[in-house]
C-alpha cells in the first residue's frame, strides 16, 4: 500500500504578522512529522517567497496544480495567523481530498494591545466559506502545537482520509456468486457503482480451481513459501501433505488474481461447490490473505469485503482484521457473545503457538482446510457496512475479549455494554450476522469517514455519536 500523501498548506493573512505566521508554518510541520505517522507531506515550498497559502489567485492555481500533480490524499489548512477563507475553500473544492481546519491558540496581546494573530477568527470565517462551497471538513479544536488534543485529532484525520481513499478506489475480487441459501448476502453491484464508485470484479469457481492446480503442479517460490508458511505456523498432523499443497495452492491462486485484477479484497463462495471441485476448505487460505492485508470474505459477502478495508484502513494497515459471525450469546453473561467462523481468523491472532489446520467438522464431507482456535482477546472495533431500499449506514461498536467455553473453529467471546441494544440494532437492520473485528480503536476514524462518504450514515451503539464527538474534542473515550 503506498504511503498517504498529505497536502500541507499553512494559510496565512496580510493583516497580522507575517513572521509569526512563518513561525507557525515551520513549528506545526516540525510537529506532525514527529507524531510518526506513515504518510509523505506536499508543502507549498518553492510556489511563493514564504511557503504559505494567502489571498494570491495565481498562487491558488499553482497550489492546486501542486497538489493535483502530486495526488494528495488529503489537505490540511493550519492557520497560522488568520488565514485566507477564499482562497482555502477554492484550494479545497478543486482537490475535492478530505480537508483538515485547524489553527494554533492564539498567545496573549503584547503590552501595547496589539495582536500577532487572530488564528481563531480565522477559523470562523473559514468554516463558514467552505459550507458555502460545499466542500466537507474535518475540524480540530483550537489548541496550542503540543496540547494532545491537536495530535488527536491529527492523527485521527489522517486515518480517516486513509479510509477514504482507499473506499474510493475499491474492486473487490468475487469468486462465485453467494450460496443460493444466503440470502441476506444480496448486494446491489450496479448501486454500489453508481452510489460509491465501488467495482466488483467476478470470476467463477472454475477460474480459480484451474488456477489452482496450475500452481499447485508447478514450482514456484510462491507456492514453496506458502507452503513452507503453514507447516512453519500451524499444526497440521490431521490433514495429508497433499492438503497443504492444495491450500498453498489456492491461496497464491487467489493472491496472483487479486494483484492481476487491481482489487483490495476478496469475497469467496466458500461453500459447498469448491470443497466439492477442489477437495479443501478455503478458510486457511482466507486467514493467511487477510494477514497478508488482503482481507476475504466467506459467502461472497460483498459489503463485508467493504467493511473489511474501511476497518484496516482506519488501523492505516497496521493491523490484521478478522471477519466473524454474531453467532450465541455468552451462557453466563448477559453482555457476552462469541464471534467465530469456520477457520479464517488470521494466523497472527492465535492464543497459541500452533494452532491447528483441521478438517470442517459441520459438513458431511469434511474436507481438510479450516485454521481452529482461539484468537487473542483485549480491546477491538466491531464494524458492518451494510444497506437495502437504497440507503447506506456503518455501524460501530466496541468490545473487548473475555473468558468463555471452547468451541470449534476460530473464535473469541467478547463483551460489549448491553449486548440487548446491539442484538436489536442488528436484527432491525439494514445488518445480516457478518461482522469485522479489528484490536483496534478505529471508531472515530470511520466515524468521520462518512462525512466524506455521501450516503453512508454512520450507526454508533457504543460510543454514541455524541462521546465520539466530545473524544475528538478531547474528552471522554
Amino acid at each position: 500500500m503506498k504511503k498517504l500523501k498529505l497536502g500541507y498548506a499553512p494559510t496565512r493573512r496580510f493583516v497580522f504578522s507575517a513572521e509569526d505566521a512563518f513561525k507557525y508554518k515551520v513549528t506545526i510541520k516540525e510537529k506532525i512529522q514527529s507524531f510518526g505517522l506513515d504518510m509523505d507531506i506536499v508543502d507549498l515550498e518553492g510556489i511563493n517567497s514564504e511557503g504559505l497559502l494567502y489571498d494570491d489567485n495565481v498562487n491558488a492555481d499553482l497550489i492546486i496544480e501542486r497538489f493535483k500533480q502530486e495526488q494528495v490524499d488529503a489537505v490540511f489548512f493550519p492557520h497560522c495567523n488568520f488565514g485566507t477563507e477564499d482562497t482555502v475553500a477554492r484550494v479545497g473544492k478543486a482537490l475535492g481530498k478530505p480537508v483538515l481546519l485547524w489553527g494554533p491558540r492564539d498567545e496573549a496581546p503584547l503590552e501595547d494591545g496589539m495582536r500577532l494573530r487572530d488564528t481563531q477568527c480565522g477559523l470562523f470565517a473559514t468554516g463558514k466559506v467552505l459550507r458555502r462551497f460545499n466542500v466537507p471538513f474535518t475540524y480540530v479544536t483550537n489548541t496550542r502545537v503540543n496540547d494532545p488534543v491537536f495530535e488527536r485529532g491529527f492523527t485521527n484525520f489522517i486515518s480517516t482520509a486513509n479510509v477514504v481513499r482507499q473506499f474510493r478506489s475499491l474492486r473487490i475480487l468475487q469468486i462465485g456468486p453467494r450460496p443460493s441459501s444466503f440470502w441476506t448476502m444480496m448486494c446491489n453491484e450496479g448501486e454500489l457503482l453508481e452510489r460509491f464508485g465501488i467495482e466488483l470484479f467476478p470470476i467463477t469457481l472454475v477460474d480459480i480451481q484451474r488456477a489452482s492446480k496450475r500452481i499447485e503442479n508447478g514450482n514456484s517460490s510462491e507456492l514453496a513459501e506458502a507452503v513452507d508458511y503453514i507447516k512453519e505456523k500451524l499444526d497440521w498432523s490431521e490433514v495429508t501433505e497433499n492438503d497443504v499443497i492444495r491450500i498453498a495452492a489456492l491461496k497464491v491462486a487467489m493472491k496472483q488474481y487479486a494483484r492481476q485484477t487491481g482489487s483490495t479484497a476478496i469475497a469467496i463462495q466458500c461453500w459447498s461447490s469448491l470443497q466439492e471441485a477442489m477437495g479443501i476448505m478455503p478458510c486457511l487460505a482466507n486467514a493467511i490473505l487477510t494477514d497478508e492485508q488482503i482481507p476475504v470474505t466467506c459467502e461472497t459477502d460483498i459489503h463485508g469485503a467493504i467493511t473489511s478495508v474501511m476497518v484496516q484502513a482506519a488501523a492505516m494497515n497496521q493491523a490484521p482484521t478478522f471477519f466473524a459471525d454474531l453467532t450465541v450469546r455468552h451462557p453466563d453473561n448477559a453482555n457476552g457473545e462469541l464471534l467465530f467462523h469456520c477457520g479464517n481468523f488470521p494466523v497472527s491472532l492465535s492464543v497459541e503457538e500452533r494452532p491447528k489446520l483441521r478438517k470442517h467438522f459441520l459438513f458431511d464431507d469434511h474436507s481438510p482446510g479450516t485454521h481452529e482456535g482461539e484468537i487473542k482477546g483485549g480491546s477491538m472495533t466491531l464494524a458492518r457496512f451494510d444497506g437495502d431500499h437504497g440507503e447506506y449506514q456503518l455501524f460501530l461498536g466496541r468490545a473487548k475479549g473475555i473468558p468463555g467455553p471452547y468451541t470449534r473453529g476460530s473464535y473469541v467471546w467478547v463483551e460489549v455494554n448491553d449486548w440487548p441494544l446491539w442484538e436489536e440494532k442488528l436484527v432491525k437492520g439494514p445488518y445480516v450476522h457478518h461482522s469485522v473485528g479489528i484490536h483496534a480503536n478505529v471508531i472515530p476514524a470511520l466515524y468521520e469517514a462518512c462525512s466524506y462518504i455521501p450516503g453512508l450514515t454512520p450507526d454508533p451503539v457504543d460510543p454514541t455519536e455524541s462521546e465520539i464527538q466530545a473524544w475528538l474534542r478531547g474528552n471522554g473515550l
